[in-house]
């Protein structure tokens, strides 16, 4: 048992390493005595005083520590207190609280070595019983395999319920293989992450896998994997063979069935993977069989809410290749909305519409506007693809009552229905008067002018020659040819014509009695022209 220290006591405990505690009085436990206290580290009690006074009380309310480290009697220069020490009375609590500011300030024992300075002394601690325990944070939670390749495998947990009294420091990952107890740490130091992958692990071996969580107070309890993790050797790695026409959008109309083939590669045997906007395939809509080399996506008959991004990964422990195919089934549009008659003026009809409702899962590509006459009642197509949901229809007829109608088209074709004008369109006949414009008469009269002269020509004999130049005059002039100043008149040896103001002179097969001056005159009422030229004909070489 410890007690207290009193100036009676403090021999006796110096001497026997024991102290009794006083009744009424009795000590806490687990509090050691602070530094810098008169009678801590094995000093003795100083000697009796003429009047004895109450004990030096540690302001926490614990007795200062009466026994020599080693638990022997202190060194001779420091004499024990009288036997009969003992039989003073332990004086009142009272007493002590007020002895306590002298005893810190006397030192221990007049002969001996003065005391250090007393400390300030903390302020009082709370009892043991209501400091938190020392705990171990509980093990992570969730622990799971993320990815396994040939020589590694990442693993995945969540942060555990407790963390104990101290802060988290990390986590340790541990391994071990299959068959021993040796469990080796993957990580040196504790890190704060909850992802970790072990790395250069050896293919074919098969490993026991545990985490631990640490903080200042210890690990704790070591969350483990229910299975081992195998890590297989992967001969040929995994690659999907996406279709050419597979890699755009796959457009099918509603009704329809989808039937794909897909081809992969992989050893060993890929595990394969299909989802649709990242949550599992709907079995009962969609049919998967895989194969040893492919994969077929199969739909009996495929519905609007079939379409999406369907994911098709295929796996080799950790190595994965992954492929997106995007399937649109579509429908014809409905029809358009809100068609209204918007003005009518002369030959014309101006018509507004909205875009249907329902595009049938495809963008609309343009409008079909119909026009049909009351009296024949046949419909005629007036525009076709228009991109526009307003239209100008023109040359209709004056006197006539139209209705027009609109149809919607996307890739998959014409709406069904038909948007339709609710009320007819007149055409009114209205009163118009012509006046001509009055266009001021020009004097068209022109005196023969050639534009184009006679030139000089050489030709042989025997072979035939034309005379050509161009005249103008208003009115039409009359063309004489001449020869020598005499006129050419019907000879069948010329062949005289003139076409939208050429003259032109045909001399058949001259000969040297052909050569000469010719002359072409223009004669009209209001004067005449000519023009001349030479002509000479050489005999054959």
């Amino acid at each position: 048992s410890e007690s207290r220290n009193t100036p009676g006591h403090a021999g006796f405990a110096a001497m026997t390493g024991k102290t009794t505690a006083p009744k009424g009085h009795p000590a806490p436990k687990g509090h050691p005595a602070p530094k810098g206290h008169p009678a801590s580290k094995g000093h003795p009690a100083p000697k009796e005083e003429p009047a004895p006074a109450a004990p030096a009380e540690h302001p926490s309310g614990e007795p200062p520590a009466a026994e020599h480290p080693s638990g022997e009697p202190p060194a001779a220069e420091h004499p024990p207190a009288p036997e009969h020490a003992p039989e003073h009375p332990p004086a009142a609590p009272g007493d002590e609280a007020a002895a306590t500011p002298k005893a810190e300030g006397t030192p221990a024992h007049e002969e001996g070595p003065p005391a250090p300075p007393a400390e300030p002394h903390p302020p009082a601690a709370e009892p043991e019983s209501e400091k938190p325990k020392a705990e171990p944070p509980s093990p992570p939670l969730s622990l799971a395999v993320e990815e396994v390749s040939e020589n590694s495998v990442t693993l995945t947990w969540k942060s555990p319920e407790h963390t104990g009294s101290s802060a988290l420091d990390g986590y340790v990952v541990e391994f071990c293989k299959n068959g021993s107890t040796d469990w080796t740490a993957a990580n040196q130091e504790p890190f704060l992450s909850m992802r970790y992958t072990i790395r250069n692990l050896a293919a074919g071996e098969k490993l026991h896998i545990r985490v631990k969580a640490v903080n200042a107070n210890g690990a704790s309890v070591p969350a483990t994997l229910e299975q081992p993790v195998v890590l297989r050797e992967i001969l040929q790695r995994p690659r999907i063979r996406m279709p050419r026409h597979l890699r755009q959008t796959y457009v099918r109309r509603v009704g329809n069935a989808v039937n794909l083939m897909i081809p992969y590669q992989g050893k060993p045997q890929p595990q394969v993977i299909w989802t649709k906007d990242d949550q599992p395939l709907d079995t009962k809509r969609v049919n998967i069989r895989n194969g040893e080399k492919d994969t077929i996506f199969f739909i009996r008959e495929a519905q609007r809410n079939d379409s999406g991004k369907y994911q098709l990964t295929i796996r080799i422990n950790g190595a994965e290749d992954k492929a997106i195919l995007d399937i649109q089934v579509i429908e014809p549009p409905g029809p358009p909305q809100n068609l209204k008659l918007v003005d009518v003026w002369g030959f014309n009809v101006a018509l507004e519409w909205s875009p249907p409702a329902d595009n049938g899962n495809s963008e609309i590509k343009g409008y079909l506007v119909q026009k049909s006459d009351k009296k024949s009642g046949k419909w005629f197509t007036v525009l076709e693809r228009c991109t526009r949901t307003s239209c100008t229809i023109s040359d209709l007829i004056i006197g006539n009552t139209y209705s027009f109608r609109v149809f919607a088209e996307n890739a998959c074709g014409m709406s069904e229905k038909a948007a339709i004008t609710s009320s007819p369109a007149h055409i009114q006949k209205t009163k118009t008067v012509y006046q001509p414009e009055k266009i001021r008469q020009r004097d068209m009269m022109e005196p023969p002018k050639f534009t184009q002269p006679l030139t000089d020509r050489t030709t042989t004999r025997g072979y035939s020659t034309h005379l050509i130049c161009s005249v103008r005059g208003f009115p039409r002039p009359k063309i004489i040819w001449m020869k020598n100043q005499m006129e050419i008149r019907e000879d069948p040896k010329y062949i005289a014509m003139i076409e939208q103001g050429i003259c032109s002179l045909e001399i058949r097969k001259a000969s040297p009695f052909d050569g000469g001056v010719y002359t072409c005159k223009a004669v009209n009422p209001l004067g005449e022209a000519s023009v001349d030229c030479k002509l000479d004909v050489k005999g054959k070489v």
